[in-house]
């Protein structure tokens, strides 16, 4: 886990820094959490300085740019209150807290955007256009994950279950045939358990895609893995910036399958949603328009 670090480097080195990078550091160490939300654009407006000013900070940070920059920051903030979030310290105000939460997740999803692998989309969306039936299997945090998946994925027309239930996987992978696809979630991809269930899956003939860390136990055991990681110690802080990527990768992985199925496929997605109207009360025009 990465330290204080970089917050510490930056204390060490206001002295050194001129005026305008003065500016620079002294906005992200009011509030790093809100820093790494913040735009180029907006950082430079709130230390009133220029862009090219804020890009010079962060390469004698050794930073590659702004970008980069960000995710080191919130890397950086690591350590903070434990079982919480990493970017939380116990003194914290609800304009902080709210920031760094936030802050932390657009980071996170930021640095998976640029990791995860276009081709292994591809693959994996080949795998689940395929599929006669797909299974998601996740626990805790991942398992709520696993219920949206099954949420956006029962429209294209397939059967479609999520399981949270650790027997109930293991009963579901040992049914398996040629033609299933079981999706595992695990943002560590050291749980016993998923690792043996994943196994039990293959070997039963079922094609077993992971969304999971690199070279973790459960991806040496999938068909096919997305491997994206995110800044955040799942063993010692609440799942939040892991839950938001694995959200957003199912979104990616959804929209694949919808692109694949066509044009044709689009008055059944249509059906379904119209199909919600009659549950919903009319939207209702502003007030004091006519």
């Amino acid at each position: 886990m990465v330290s204080h670090d970089l917050l510490d480097r930056i204390r060490h080195r206001l002295d050194e820094l001129n005026r305008s990078e003065r500016k620079v550091a002294d906005v992200i160490l009011a509030n790093p959490g809100a820093a790494t939300s913040m735009s180029i654009a907006t950082l430079a407006q709130a230390a009133s300085v220029s862009e090219p000013t804020v890009n010079r900070f962060c390469r004698s940070f050794n930073a590659k740019g702004y970008p980069d920059f960000k995710i080191k920051l919130a890397q950086s903030l690591a350590g903070g209150t434990p079982y919480v979030s990493q970017a939380v310290e116990p003194d914290d105000s609800a304009v902080a807290y709210t920031g760094k939460i936030f802050g932390a997740t657009i980071a996170a999803l930021d640095q998976a955007s640029r990791e995860v692998d276009p081709a292994r989309i591809e693959r994996m969306v080949d795998f689940l256009i395929q599929a006669k039936q797909i299974h998601f299997f996740g626990l805790g945090a991942s398992g709520a994950v696993a219920q949206d998946a099954q949420h956006k994925f029962f429209r294209f027309n397939l059967p479609v279950t999520a399981y949270v239930d650790v027997l109930m996987q293991r009963m579901v992978a040992s049914a398996c045939h040629t033609g299933d696809v079981v999706v595992v979630l695990s943002y560590t991809g050291r749980t016993r358990e998923l690792v043996d269930i994943a196994r039990l899956a293959r070997d039963n003939g079922a094609v077993v895609l992971g969304i999971t860390a690199p070279g973790s136990p459960l991806a040496a055991e999938c068909t096919e893995t997305l491997e994206v990681s995110a800044p955040e110690d799942t063993d010692y802080y609440m799942p939040m910036t892991s839950r938001m990527v694995q959200l957003a990768l199912i979104d990616v992985l959804a929209t694949g399958v919808t692109l694949r199925r066509g044009e044709d496929f689009l008055p059944h997605l249509k059906k379904i949603k119209d199909s919600l109207k009659e549950t919903r009360y009319p939207l209702e025009p502003p007030r004091g328009t006519s």
